[in-house]
């Protein structure tokens, strides 16, 4: 009868044991993944594309003088009237086409017997937009034949013609999975001569789409790039 109180205390012994043991199994694949977690690759992923611009903006500058206002505005009506015909002969009488307000300026005189050659001279530039842009790269070439119709053009570095191209939502995502892909690929190659594989996505950063003149000779091409950081993780 003495020696019934041990059973229970036994069996008590053997639960708590195998309870430690179960708690230490699962301590231990609970440390082997967290030791896991900090088995990663951080890569860098390209992705580059020329693209073709899809909007031009022209701006044609030109100058004008006279000894008074109401001459002054006659020379820039008639100027702007030749530039316009000049445009619409090269098929860009349908663009869009914005004047700005002409820079009137008063000269001065340089000595008392020194009188400049007219009291006012203007500058004043015809702004075309097109998505043509053919006929802009087409009429930008033969634009010096408005010389010969009376318009003194300016070259100024202020009005320049751009080009720009406004699709880049469209090519976004095929562009972020093409740079996915080589970081994928470049994540391959170091998990390969580390002895591992590339296990899933730790975390990823897209990075900021660039967009530039493919060079100063062709501004009308623009080179797309962008550049992913990912880390993968790294299993055995």
């Amino acid at each position: 009868m003495e020696n019934r109180p041990l059973v229970p205390s036994l069996l008590t012994g053997i639960i708590l044991a195998v309870g430690f043991v179960a708690g230490c199994w699962v301590l231990a694949g609970a440390l082997v993944d967290f030791k896991a977690m900090d088995r990663y690759v951080s890569v860098k992923g390209l992705a580059e594309r020329e693209v073709p611009a899809d909007l031009a903006m022209w701006p044609i500058s030109f100058s004008v003088a006279a000894d008074t206002l109401p001459d002054l505005d006659a020379a820039l009506a008639a100027s702007r009237k030749e530039v316009l015909a000049f445009l619409n002969e090269q098929g860009l009488g349908q663009a869009e086409i914005m004047n700005a307000a002409p820079r009137v300026q008063e000269n001065q005189y340089n000595s008392p017997n020194q009188r400049p050659t007219h009291r006012y001279t203007a500058q004043a530039v015809v702004t075309v937009r097109s998505n043509d842009i053919a006929k802009v790269k087409q009429g930008m070439s033969v634009a010096g034949e408005l010389v010969s119709r009376g318009v003194l053009l300016v070259q100024n570095y202020e009005f320049r013609p751009t080009f720009a191209f406004t699709g880049l939502n469209g090519i976004k995502p095929d562009m972020i999975a093409e740079a996915t892909r080589n970081a994928r690929d470049a994540a391959r190659q170091f998990a390969e001569d580390s002895g591992s594989r590339v296990g899933g996505i730790r975390r990823a950063s897209q990075g900021y789409f660039s967009l530039q003149d493919r060079d100063q000779y062709t501004p009308e091409i623009k080179k797309v790039r962008v550049v992913t950081s990912v880390d993968y993780f790294l299993e055995d």
